[in-house]
């Protein structure tokens, strides 16, 4: 007998995770901490930002920018060129700093690797303004972040577009490189925009250059002016400004939504971290537990209900000890009595009844007579055995009571009218020969 073996293709076997595992049991942290953001791994939203940078500064400078006329080239090339080089830097610089806490960066140790995190010996990463990973005492806004798996002085988020955190000491480069980021798109756009309407209503404006006057055709356009002149046709020159609208827009809505986001940020005198906090903090309104509106009460309000002497019924048969009372208008309301606070009911009359002295669930109705069911008073007419020990107590002479058979009760006026007019119609056809 053989038994055969499969490999499924050598493959390795999936890890399951244990019920009660924490996440750093399945997924091991980086061995060191990154320094900046040109430490490795880049991040592909990084190598996307310098990519858009670079095309932008290309077409906007080799392309559209020479084919404006003379008075608005130089101004063009003082505004876009000042936004585009203050962007560079601060970007540049946003991403070269190290945001770290001034303890972990006293020790710069980057070159050895970070203890593993053990939630078994810390409930979280700092513990009474220590970290228990860098092994050091931090500020009080300092947060430990996994990615660049150190303490952030101040932080404020982890930027992949700058692939380094931003912090306190980087911060607002990274708020003039938004801002210098939007301020030169929008001013790109609107070149872009002039030359491809002046394309169709005056190409003239648009050949001012004295390299033009070599060129045969009107198709025919230069780009990289003055420095290395390149002839293009028409409708490349064309296809290139919408592609560039196209992505300027696309970056202009992210731009913009960020720093109108950071604005209010500062507005606020709080970080990202802390908003988000705050969001998760606050609870959902769809989640909020909604109040019922207030009930009718013939025209009673809450603060005019006083106390109310109930007729209840301790001896009645009322399943979990419990007394229900039936509020005209208001829907039911179950009000469990226990037997210490049976057995002290007084009895007045010869009937007993509880004394509520503070708020009642119940209301006095003007005009309306409060009755009680008589507590022998059977509807089915079919005697029911009483519990050993059990008393039936009569009611008082000269006094209706009637009483709702799952147990004491003010009824609706006109039920307990229906109920006696039964009663009365049901005993005389018992007298009757």
């Amino acid at each position: 007998m053989f038994i055969k073996t499969l490999n499924c293709f050598g493959r390795h076997r999936r890890r399951t995770a244990p019920q009660n595992s924490s996440r750093n049991e399945l997924f091991a942290p980086p061995l060191h901490s990154r320094i900046n953001g040109w430490s490795l791994p880049l991040h592909g939203f990084q190598l996307v930002a310098w990519l858009i940078y670079c095309f932008m500064a290309i077409v906007g400078f080799g392309v559209y920018i020479p084919l404006l006329p003379a008075p608005w080239s130089f101004a063009a090339y003082a505004l876009i060129g000042t936004a585009f080089v203050l962007h560079l830097v601060t970007h540049v610089v946003a991403v070269t700093i190290d945001p770290a806490d001034v303890s972990v960066r006293r020790r710069k140790d980057y070159s050895s690797p970070m203890p593993v995190f053990d939630n078994t010996k810390h409930q979280h990463v700092i513990d009474n303004l220590h970290c228990t990973l860098c092994e050091v005492d931090v500020g009080p806004k300092a947060k430990h972040c996994s990615t660049c798996n150190k303490c952030i002085a101040d932080f404020d988020h982890h930027c992949k577009w700058l692939n380094n955190c931003v912090g306190g000491r980087n911060y607002w480069f990274f708020f003039v490189t938004i801002s210098s980021a939007v301020i030169g798109m929008i001013l790109l756009v609107l070149v872009v925009l002039f030359v491809f309407i002046e394309h169709y209503v005056n190409p003239s404006v648009l050949r001012t250059s004295p390299q033009f006057q070599t060129v045969k055709g009107n198709n025919t356009w230069l780009v990289f002016l003055p420095a290395a002149p390149l002839e293009t046709g028409s409708i490349s020159l064309l296809a290139l400004a919408f592609i560039t609208i196209l992505l300027a827009l696309a970056a202009l809505l992210l731009l913009c939504h960020l720093l109108c986001f950071h604005i209010y940020l500062l507005s606020q005198g709080i970080s990202t971290y802390e908003y988000i906090v705050q969001k998760r903090q606050t609870p959902n309104p769809k989640e909020k537990e909604q109040v019922p509106p207030p009930l009718p009460s013939n025209g009673a309000t809450a603060q005019s209900l006083g106390p109310l002497e109930s007729p209840v019924n301790c001896d009645a048969p009322v399943s979990s000890r419990s007394c229900t009372f039936k509020l005209e208008d208001r829907g039911q309301t179950s009000s469990r009595l226990p037997e210490p606070i049976c057995a002290e009911m007084e009895e007045v009359s010869g009937e007993r009844h509880l004394d509520y002295s503070s708020k009642s669930p119940t209301q006095m109705i003007p005009g309306e007579p409060v009755m009680s069911l008589p507590m022998g008073w059977n509807p089915s007419g079919i005697e029911k055995p009483q519990a050993p020990g059990q008393s039936v107590v009569k009611p008082a002479e000269g006094r209706p009571i009637v009483q709702d058979p799952l147990g004491s009760s003010i009824m609706d006026a006109a039920v307990v009218h229906q109920q006696l007019m039964t009663d009365a119609q049901t005993q005389a056809k018992e007298q009757m020969p």
